[in-house]
């Protein structure tokens, strides 16, 4: 197995559409793509399912998965690269240092699909959509840019939820059980490795669609006590 991913890392820097660590990409994807439709991205994206599944639904759109696992990225990568998808890329580096591949609105919407959610409160500021994360997403996002979470998580969606209320973002659209509403979305209906295992056990695809304002109010501590007092059992 560890020659396997020692593999797949030296395979992965000679693909043209990965990027692991680069310098100088800020304001640059568009150029990279030779294009200048939207720019979307996923946000940990494993294997890369949904990055690949977007760009055969939207090819006037431009996605860019981002993880800094290169095992699994490789899988994705190579996918696209078989199947020619030139609207697809992949990005290596953690998620924390986005600025510094973004420039300002550079980036039109992103998607948070299956992250870990992080349920033990006091990691409560590694979930993908706590504010902390997401004043990193405002540094790259064009105003009114959307950011989407699809989870198995019940736990996670209602802390999202949670915090769109608390932090005054605008709801744009949300469900409790995805596949249960008809028609289902296209764009909701791609699966991923995570979703197939249904590691929660919840029976249910969690799904939120909202965007930010101009600037998030200084509500953490706040938003941290307020944890600590009703999620006891995730302490």
């Amino acid at each position: 197995m560890a020659q396997k991913k020692l593999l797949r890392f030296a395979q992965i820097k000679t693909f043209a559409n990965v990027h692991e660590y680069p310098v100088g990409m800020q304001g640059k994807w568009m150029a990279f793509f030779k294009n200048e439709n939207p720019v979307i991205l996923e946000l940990a994206c494993g294997r890369g399912e949904y990055a690949i599944g977007l760009a055969k639904l939207f090819p006037d759109q431009n996605f860019i998965g981002v993880d800094v696992k290169g095992n699994r990225m490789y899988i994705g990568a190579k996918k696209a690269l078989d199947e020619s998808l030139s609207n697809t890329a992949f990005l290596r580096t953690q998620i924390e240092m986005l600025p510094d591949y973004f420039a300002p609105a550079e980036v039109d919407q992103i998607w948070i699909t299956f992250p870990d959610p992080q349920l033990r409160t006091s990691k409560a500021k590694k979930r993908l959509t706590h504010p902390r994360f997401l004043r990193l997403y405002q540094q790259v996002l064009k105003p009114g840019g959307t950011i989407h979470l699809k989870t198995d998580s019940p736990a996670l969606y209602q802390f999202t939820k949670l915090v769109i209320e608390k932090y005054r973002l605008t709801e744009l659209d949300s469900s409790e059980n995805v596949y249960a509403d008809q028609p289902v979305d296209p764009a909701l209906q791609i699966k991923t490795h995570y979703e197939s295992l249904d590691i929660a056990q919840s029976n249910k695809i969690f799904y939120v669609r909202f965007s930010l304002p101009d600037k998030l109010s200084d509500l953490d501590e706040e938003l941290q006590e307020y944890l600590k007092q009703t999620e006891p059992s995730l302490a």
